[in-house]
């Protein structure tokens, strides 16, 4: 019988999930309630999976390079400051 194990997320606490992904606590906490996270953990303990955290890292920095790739105000400004 070769039952394949489920392997249990790598979690992390809200305020290393925030770390993480360079946004406050109260952010994380506001995905988890709209559902772009899955919230572990027990009732005053919020744990969230590093894998869906970087994926969803991944997709935000994928968002946003799509919209500076345009040639917006924020590229402009950069090189501004770097010239």
């Amino acid at each position: 019988m070769n039952r394949a194990r489920k392997v249990p997320p790598r979690v992390v606490p809200t305020e290393l999930a925030a770390l993480a992904l360079g946004v406050p606590p109260a952010t994380i906490r506001k995905w988890a309630s709209r559902g772009k996270l899955t919230r572990y953990g027990r009732p005053g303990r919020a744990e969230y999976d590093l894998d869906e955290l970087f994926a969803l890292a991944e997709a935000r920095t994928g968002a946003a390079g799509a919209r500076g790739a345009s040639g917006g105000p924020q590229e402009a400004g950069a090189a501004a400051e770097s010239g």
